[in-house]
């Protein structure tokens, strides 16, 4: 399963979801993922643990996770909510190894380990702009949930998620995100999580499109206080 989080994505069966909106004043990017290059100036990224403090499980008290953060020399963290957001600094060029880092840090300390998924700042911007459902009137955050895979399932799996029905859900695929609108609300989709993992071959984890968005605004502030 991709779990998410009870207040950043009450979204724990499923895990991979929807977006809207295009509203940040981010350029039309083209589609797919591209190997971020956060040479130069310090990156802000954006950091998402999967399943934690879900249903009394893998507990971490926020200021804990900050405190960790920079003691792995990642600067200036912020944390969003109670379910492992951490927006921080870093002039390591290498986001994988910064991910590792992490998840190593966080299993020396609180004794599990979760993944750690990264965007930069400028990754997020993308996802918000190319959301298939900028548009599209009507739509409520809450009900839509972008689901941040660890790695590129390739061309391939994209299409096979492509061809998958499960109405009244509308799913999508661009990338490395998800995106779901669950117009009932995801307690009564029948959408299997599990499925769309292994057929992504990929982990990740959801969050909604309120914290989507809530996420790179402090990004984005980061960013001007360089």
């Amino acid at each position: 399963m991709l779990p998410t989080n009870q207040g950043c994505c009450a979204y724990q069966a499923l895990a991979f979801c929807s977006g809207q909106r295009d509203d940040c004043g981010s350029a039309a990017v083209a589609m797919g993922y591209r190997r971020p290059d956060i040479r130069g100036a310090m990156a802000v990224i954006i950091s998402m643990l999967r399943a934690v403090n879900v249903g009394g499980h893998n507990k971490i008290k926020m200021d804990a996770l900050r405190a960790l953060y920079e003691s792995l020399k990642l600067r200036d963290a912020q944390t969003y909510v109670q379910s492992g957001n951490v927006i921080f600094r870093s002039d390591e060029r290498d986001i994988a190894r910064i991910a590792k880092r992490i998840e190593e840090g966080i299993e020396r300390k609180f004794g599990f380990r979760p993944a750690v998924i990264l965007r930069t700042a400028a990754e997020m911007r993308e996802v918000i702009a190319r959301s298939p459902f900028a548009k599209r009137h009507g739509i409520e955050p809450g009900k839509l949930v972008v689901s941040f895979l660890a790695g590129d399932p390739g061309e391939e799996a994209r299409e096979k998620v492509r061809q998958i029905k499960c109405d009244p859900e509308e799913l999508r695929i661009e990338g490395r995100e998800l995106y779901i609108y669950f117009p009932n609300g995801q307690g009564r989709s029948k959408l299997s999580g599990a499925a769309l993992e292994k057929m992504l071959k990929t982990q990740g984890t959801g969050r909604n499109w309120s914290s989507v968005t809530k996420m790179l605004e402090m990004a984005e502030k980061m960013e001007g206080s360089c």
